[in-house]
Order: C-alpha cells, then sequence, then structure tokens
C-alpha cells in the first residue's frame, strides 16, 4: 500500500517539467504512453497517489503531498479530477501551465452531475469496474491487461477511489485561475460519459481569458492513454512557451 506520493520521471534530463496527473481512480501508469511522446522535449513526471485510508484527504492535501514529492514544476498536465489538485498546485505558485485533459477544478464545472459526484466512490466499489466500464470511459475496446490502467480494479483501488470521493465536499474548492499568472490549455473528447464536452466551456470560464479550447473528435475520458500522440501535438506548442528562453531552441531542433 502507497502511504506517500510516488514519482516515476522520464524524459533526457532537460526542457520543462511536466507533472503528469491522473483522476479519481486511475493509475498514473496510464499516462506512461503520453510520458514517451512528450519525452524529447521535457521531463514528464508520472505520479502515483496514496492509497487505502491515506486517501481519505482533499484535492487540497493531495496536493499539497504532490507538492513536498515532487517541488516547483514548470507545468501541469492533469485528468478529470486531477484538475482539481492542478488548480492547489497553480493557486500556490507551484506550477507555472496547467493542461486540464477532460477535467474540472470544482464539481460545479460538472453540472448537474457535480451534485452527485461523491457517487463515484460508491460506484467504484459496488459496481466493480472492469473491462466494459473501461471501453465506455476510452469510447474503444481496451485490451484486459490494460484495464487496470483506466479503471480501478483492486479492491485497494476501489476503496481508495472511495475515501478520495467522499472526501472531495469536505474542503472547499480550489480558487479560481483566472486573475492567475498562469497559462492554461484545456483539451476535451467530445465522447466523454464522465466529463461532458459542455465542461470545458465552464472551465475555460474559470481560466485566463484567452485559455484554448481542443475539442477532440470521437474521444473519450482519457485522451492521454488512447490518443497520446495527438494529446503531445496539442500540448508541445505550450510546452515551448513555457520553457526558458534559452532552452526554446533547443527544445525545437529536437522535436
Amino acid at each position: 500500500m502507497r502511504r506517500v506520493v510516488e514519482l516515476t520521471e522520464t524524459g533526457r534530463g532537460w526542457g520543462p517539467r511536466v507533472l503528469l496527473l491522473p483522476g479519481l481512480g486511475a493509475r498514473g501508469a496510464g499516462f506512461r504512453a503520453l510520458a514517451e511522446q512528450l519525452a524529447p522535449v521535457a521531463r514528464p513526471l508520472l505520479v502515483e497517489y496514496p492509497e487505502g485510508s491515506h486517501a481519505a484527504q482533499g484535492a487540497s492535501v493531495l496536493a499539497q503531498q504532490v507538492l513536498e514529492a515532487v517541488g516547483v514544476v514548470d507545468a501541469v498536465v492533469a485528468s478529470s479530477y486531477g484538475g482539481m489538485v492542478a488548480a492547489h498546485l497553480a493557486a500556490a505558485g507551484a506550477a507555472r501551465g496547467v493542461a486540464f485533459l477532460g477535467s474540472f477544478t470544482r464539481p460545479e464545472h460538472l453540472g448537474l452531475r457535480g451534485n452527485l459526484i461523491e457517487m463515484m466512490g460508491p460506484i467504484a466499489v459496488l459496481g466493480r469496474p472492469g473491462p466494459l466500464t473501461a471501453a465506455l470511459a476510452s469510447w474503444r475496446h481496451i485490451p484486459t491487461e490494460r484495464v487496470p490502467e483506466v479503471v480501478p480494479t483492486t479492491s485497494l483501488e476501489r476503496m481508495t477511489t472511495l475515501h478520495r470521493a467522499f472526501a472531495i465536499r469536505r474542503e472547499p474548492p480550489p480558487p479560481e485561475l483566472r486573475s492567475l499568472p498562469v497559462s492554461c490549455l484545456c483539451i476535451q473528447g467530445d465522447r466523454d460519459v464522465l466529463v461532458p464536452a459542455s465542461t470545458m466551456a465552464r472551465l475555460a470560464a474559470s481560466l485566463p481569458p484567452g485559455t484554448p479550447q481542443h475539442l477532440m473528435r470521437g474521444v473519450g475520458h482519457v485522451p492521454y492513454f488512447t490518443h497520446p500522440e495527438e494529446c503531445a501535438r496539442l500540448l508541445t506548442p505550450w510546452l515551448y512557451s513555457l520553457a526558458p528562453a534559452g532552452q526554446w531552441q533547443s527544445l525545437r531542433s529536437s522535436a
């Protein structure tokens, strides 16, 4: 059982440090394909959250745990609930940029279903997500051996999801990033059944004016997992903008 945040760093040792944050019940390992795509121009960091009763903390506490583990980073790429964690990190000045992939920073961004967000915990425990749930979330067939990268499949992972889901409402949501000096990017799948496409407009309204919004056609809830090349194509110019000026030409020539 993980009691602390665990990190796996990839990349060439230079370029922007990019934290890859999974959703409520997903494994950080699901970001591996995207990390490989970004490695030539960045230093991706895969994150695995604490498990079990240690997960009975809200997004702000989880953000603090992540910050203690990794320190300040250049950018965060966050999926789903990871967007709440990312927003706390950005508000604390721990990241200069946040890319939201099918994400939200407040339950109200989810519309009416935001009132039922805690139910994701009991659904994870009682519904026992498997290949069908993974396919629905991904909007494509997922090989059996890769299903655990998308949905919680072990008893420990399901109980962890339950603890984390129930903790969401026990703390104030992260502050809006609209007036903060942080660069943001929104990427959304139009077949996302968990965080619908309508969420992106609500999220963008809480972010700095002019934040780019990208809608990926035929894509579900985990584009970083199902479409890593396309996500990398959208993320790379944004990462260039976050790289220190002296590194820009090096990053461009190596891509």
